[in-house]
C-alpha cells in the first residue's frame, strides 16, 4: 500500500494493522548526536495508550516501544531510526460477524472498493491504533525541537460532544483523562461519557494544539506552506473532519480591522493568524484546532450492505472508544511536531545564513496560548 511515509527531510514510515503482530516505524533524517532512549518515546505513548480510564477502549496494551536501529550509546547516529511496538491484546473474534459487511461511517467500504480486499479485524490498517507510530516519531521531533530551538508543543480538549470546555491552566491537562485544561469541567464530561456508553453511541470532539517558541521564517511561500502542511498532517489523523489555523472559521465574521494582527515594537497585539502569515511562521505561537467525528464502531444497529451488495444491519461489538477525541491530543501534538521538525530542517538547508539587524517581534501572549 502506498502512502505510508510522511515528510520530506524528516520522514516517518509506518507499517502494521490493529490485529497484526504489531507496528513498525522508521524515522529517517533525524540529525545525529541527539540523546535518545526508549523512555523518551514511551512517555508520549503512555499518554495515548488504551485502557487508561473507563472512558476509552479497554483493550489492554502496554505499547512498549523497542528501538531497533539508529541509536548508538544513547545518541542518534544520523541513520534511520527503526522501532517496534507489538500488539498484545487482540480479540479478532469480535469482528467475525462483520467480516462481510461494512460499518457506516467507517473506512471498511472505501478500502474494499480500492483494494478488493480488506482486513476487518479492528479496522486493519484504518485503525486509529496506527497513530502510535506517529506519537513515537513525534516524541523524537519534540525533543529535538525543544533542545535546538526551545519549541514546546502541547494540546488540550476544547469540546466533547455538545460540551464546550474552557481554558483554566495548562497544569490541569495531565491531571484528567480528557486532556481538559479545566479540571472543574471533568465531572460533566464523565457524566456525558457514561450516558454515551449506556446508549451504545459515540460522539466527536475538538482538540487545540499550540506550539510555542517557533522561530519566524519556517515554511515555504507557495507549495510547502507551513499552514498547508499542518492542515494536511492533521487531516491525516483518523476521524479528523476539520482543521483551523488561528481564528479559523471565526475569521469569517471578523472585520479586517480586527482580524489583522497589529504589530508594535513591543510585540503583536493579537494572534488571529495562528502564527503563520503567507505560509511562513511569524514567531507567534502556532495555534491549530481539529474536529474529530464520532466513532464509527457503535453497538446501535444501523443499515448497511454486505460484500454482495445486499442490505444488512450492522452493530459493532468489541472494545472501542466512545469518543476517539479523548486520546487524540497526543496524536495531534505529534503531528504538529513532525511538521515543525520537517520545516525546521528544510529552512536550515536553504536559509541558515540569513541574518537580520533587528530581533523578531515578540509574540502575543494570552492566558491560553502562553
Amino acid at each position: 500500500m502506498s502512502g505510508n511515509t510522511f515528510g520530506q527531510l524528516f520522514t516517518v514510515t509506518s507499517a502494521g494493522e490493529s490485529h497484526g503482530g504489531g507496528y513498525v516505524g522508521i524515522v529517517d533524517g533525524c540529525p545525529p548526536g541527539l540523546e535518545l532512549a526508549e523512555a523518551d518515546l514511551q512517555r508520549d505513548l503512555d499518554r495515548r495508550r488504551p485502557g487508561t480510564s473507563r472512558h476509552v477502549t479497554q483493550r489492554r496494551e502496554s505499547d512498549t516501544v523497542e528501538i531497533l536501529s539508529g541509536v548508538y550509546e544513547g545518541r542518534t547516529t544520523g541513520t534511520a531510526i527503526g522501532f517496534l511496538i507489538r500488539n498484545e491484546d487482540q480479540k479478532s473474534r469480535d469482528y467475525a460477524a462483520i467480516a462481510d459487511r461494512f460499518r457506516p461511517g467507517h473506512a471498511d467500504y472505501a478500502y474494499w472498493r480500492k483494494y478488493g480486499i480488506r482486513d476487518p479485524r479492528g479496522g486493519g490498517r484504518a485503525s486509529a491504533r496506527e497513530t502510535l507510530v506517529r506519537v513515537a516519531a513525534g516524541a523524537i521531533a519534540r525533543k529535538w525541537l525543544a533542545l535546538r530551538f526551545g519549541v514546546i508543543v502541547r494540546g488540550h480538549m476544547t469540546q466533547l460532544g455538545p460540551i464546550d470546555i474552557g481554558f483554566r491552566s495548562w497544569a490541569d491537562v495531565p491531571s484528567n483523562p480528557f486532556f481538559s485544561a479545566d479540571a472543574q469541567a471533568v465531572p460533566a464530561l464523565e457524566a456525558y461519557m457514561d450516558e454515551l456508553r449506556r446508549d451504545g453511541d459515540s460522539c466527536g470532539a475538538r482538540i487545540r494544539v499550540v506550539a510555542s517558541g517557533v522561530p519566524p521564517g519556517w515554511g515555504e511561500p507557495v507549495y510547502g506552506r507551513l499552514d498547508a502542511d499542518i492542515a494536511a498532517a492533521m487531516m491525516g489523523i483518523n476521524a479528523v473532519k476539520g482543521v483551523e489555523i488561528g481564528a479559523g472559521f471565526a475569521s469569517i465574521a471578523q472585520r479586517g480591522s480586527v482580524h489583522g494582527d497589529e504589530m508594535t515594537p513591543a510585540g503583536f497585539r493579537s494572534n488571529n493568524a495562528g502564527g503563520v502569515l503567507g505560509g511562513i511562521s511569524t514567531g507567534q505561537d502556532v495555534v491549530v484546532s481539529i474536529a474529530l467525528k464520532p466513532t464509527s464502531s457503535i453497538r446501535i444497529e444501523r443499515a448497511s450492505i454486505d460484500t454482495a451488495g445486499q442490505p444488512v444491519s450492522v452493530a459493532t461489538l468489541g472494545r472501542h472508544d466512545p469518543c476517539v477525541g479523548i486520546r487524540a491530543t497526543p496524536v495531534a501534538e505529534a503531528m504538529l511536531a513532525l511538521v515543525l521538525m520537517d520545516q525546521a530542517l528544510r529552512d536550515r538547508a536553504q536559509n541558515a545564513d540569513v541574518t537580520h539587524a533587528i530581533a523578531p517581534i515578540p509574540a502575543h501572549r494570552d492566558g491560553e496560548a502562553g
